[in-house]
């Protein structure tokens, strides 16, 4: 079953990064999702001043620390998602 997990990295400067580089480090972690198993995915990221959130679907905590590994990102904490709510959940 896949699960949703959000990935903290620490990312010195990352904030700053030209389109150029945050370019380049989308090609390093597609490069290493596309050798590793099917069902790995990378949602997306949210890229603050010193860190990235990124949000991935795979299968297990393993599973990212494996892309971590590959890709040459840290993966400094690694959150599973539980449940999604946004404005419309508090509707009945």
């Amino acid at each position: 079953m896949l699960k949703r997990f959000v990935i903290e990295r620490g990312i010195p400067g990352v904030g700053d990064f030209t389109d150029t580089e945050l370019c380049s480090a989308a090609r390093a972690s597609n490069t290493a999702l596309s050798e590793m198993k099917p069902g790995v995915q990378w949602e997306h990221s949210y890229v603050a001043h010193n860190k990235t959130f990124c949000v991935y679907i795979a299968e297990s905590e393993q599973d990212i620390r494996e892309h971590a590994k590959n890709s040459g990102f840290p993966a400094d904490v690694i959150t599973e998602v539980h449940h999604v709510i946004d404005p419309l959940t508090g509707n009945d």
